[in-house]
């Protein structure tokens, strides 16, 4: 093929190959996310994201590059996971619309539809923050416009693009300051040079450094596996409903309270589901098991170390998919006026939404964000006429707006970024009530409760002027960390003070987490009231992962 026009064939190698090179660059990516908390956000939602994208590109069986960069935005869309993921699947949404009528690309036409890609993400972000990977989206694509007019060699338009791409990176900590008081570069625009790299070496023939230390799963489960008992089994019987693969980097600090055992920990996960696959190496153990509770069995992992590589799939909207059924409770025979769809994390969290009014309440949070098609399904699961959306996390609303363009129902979005967001918003939830009052309703009421939240820190970092070393406690309140403490209960003391004001707040509210114990909570309540004698308390166990208490304040 010519070095001066793109086809749809080269343009798929370019893409498999970009998305290789991306989920074997995911964890590095993870470790730039600023906060130290164990979330993992950024490689592995823009990884899951492009990973859904060539998936789509795959099925494409002709050389039209319109074609193609169509089913790239719509697997990316479907996909997308987090902020990170929904700005990625944007950037390539513009592009996709810029050549959809092209069978080849030229210089210039990449370069247009570049740049058309960084105007539509740029539209999709309500407050777009310089310094992340919009900017580096924006540079890398100015540089494009500017390298067509002076070359019309693929190779060397994409080597000025990826140059630039990188410079641009480099200089995201002086646009941006919290990175610069951490010391790293934003980790969404290391995912798009990363996706770059590998278009590059696309083009030239070239392999990327796999920099992954360990074989992937799918070389010990294929696709097959989940597929062999679809044709003779109901929906209704699969036990263990979530396929759940993820992998645990071996830290040495917790490896000395808790010495790994392959065949221990196996024994121990198989109480959680079947199909179970272990497998590990001197750095890593990677798990594959079909589970009810996908948190449960990640959380067993975390006593070794940190997850990463996360992947989570509903087999039984699979296997409704494989065989062409649709369950009575996929399939009300009555449809519903109005509905709430909600994310959540632990079972006694999701038992709280459901008691307070939620239809479908999907798993998912910090570790797990919720893909757009996953909130999709779940408002089609709903079936209702008219759906709210709670995402509860920051790095799920945006996917829960493009979710409100693409599913079958009236949706509506209430941008709750916390689990007690979602709460407070769901006491003023009425059914009688119109989609558009309720939306307006539910905003306000979630603007009325404070936040506090006690996790651990999975590395040495600074933020904030702050010195945090990896096993610290952290207490956060709405997002900011407000306590940082080798004593558990040091932290959450100095949260407390923080977090309730005995003036103006009523009701702390204690969402008792995995980690969490009954000792523990009585400790909190005597502090609260000790010091905070008007205020009342009630605890709930939430069972989430990640965070051992969540605390509302009202």
């Amino acid at each position: 093929m010519s070095n001066h026009t793109l086809n749809g064939e080269k343009f798929a190698q370019m893409v498999l190959l970009g998305a290789n090179h991306l989920s074997n660059q995911s964890q590095m990516i993870d470790s730039l996310n600023v906060f130290p908390v164990p979330d993992g956000d950024t490689g592995t939602n823009m990884n899951l994201t492009m990973t859904s994208g060539a998936s789509e590109v795959e099925k494409v069986t002709n050389n039209h590059i319109g074609e193609v960069a169509n089913a790239l935005a719509k697997g990316l869309l479907m996909g997308a996971r987090g902020n990170s993921g929904v700005i990625l699947s944007q950037l390539f949404r513009g592009f996709s619309k810029s050549v959809k009528e092209k069978e080849t690309l030229t210089t210039n036409d990449i370069a247009q539809a570049l740049e058309a890609g960084v105007e539509t993400a740029y539209k999709a972000v309500m407050k777009p923050v310089e310094g992340t990977v919009l900017t580096v989206a924006k540079d890398a694509a100015k540089k494009g416009l500017e390298a067509a007019d002076s070359t019309d060699d693929l190779v060397s338009f994409f080597e000025q693009v990826l140059e630039e791409s990188k410079a641009s990176l480099e200089r995201t900590p002086d646009l941006l300051p919290v990175l610069k008081e951490v010391g790293v570069v934003d980790s969404g625009g290391q995912g798009l040079v990363t996706v770059y790299e590998g278009f590059l070496a696309s083009l030239k023939g070239e392999e990327v450094p796999d920099v992954s230390s360990t074989p992937s799963l799918d070389d010990l489960v294929s696709a097959e596996h989940h597929k062999m008992h679809q044709d003779f089994m109901e929906t209704e019987d699969i036990e263990f409903g979530y396929c759940t693969e993820f992998m645990v980097k071996f830290e040495e600090d917790k490896l000395k309270d808790n010495p790994f055992d392959e065949e221990q920990y196996r024994n121990e996960l198989s109480e959680h589901g079947d199909s179970l696959l272990v497998v590990s190496d001197d750095e890593v153990v990677k798990v594959h098991i079909h589970a009810e509770y996908p948190g449960e069995a990640m959380t067993l992992g975390q006593k070794f170390g940190s997850l990463i590589n996360i992947k989570i799939e509903n087999m039984r909207e699979q296997h409704t998919s494989i065989v062409g059924e649709q369950t009575k409770e996929e399939a009300p025979a009555k449809r519903q006026n109005l509905a709430v769809v909600t994310v959540g994390m632990g079972d006694g969290i999701k038992e709280m939404f459901e008691s307070l009014g939620a239809t479908v309440v999907i798993e998912g949070g910090q570790t797990m964000n919720p893909s757009t098609q996953d909130i999709v399904e779940a408002v089609n699961k709903a079936h209702a006429d008219h759906v709210l959306v709670l995402p509860n996390n920051k790095n799920i609303v945006m996917a829960a707006e493009q979710a409100e363009e693409l599913a079958d129902a009236n949706v509506k979005v209430v941008p709750t970024k916390t689990v007690p967001q979602g709460m407070s918003a769901m006491l003023a939830l009425n059914f009688e009530a119109s989609l558009e009052d309720n939306q307006e309703a539910m905003t306000e009421a979630m603007q009325f409760v404070k936040t506090g939240q006690i996790t651990y820190a999975v590395r040495d970092t600074q933020i904030d002027g702050r010195e945090i070393e990896e096993g610290n406690f952290m207490g956060i309140l709405d997002g900011s960390i407000q306590a940082v403490n080798r004593d558990k209960m040091e932290a959450i003391n100095e949260l407390l003070n923080n977090l309730v004001d005995d003036e103006e707040d009523e009701i702390v509210t204690i969402l008792q987490g995995e980690e969490g114990t009954d000792e523990e909570v009585e400790q909190i309540e005597e502090y609260i009231e000790k010091h905070f004698e008007e205020i009342e308390v009630e605890v709930h166990k939430g069972n989430q992962p990640i965070y051992s208490y969540i605390f509302s304040v009202e």
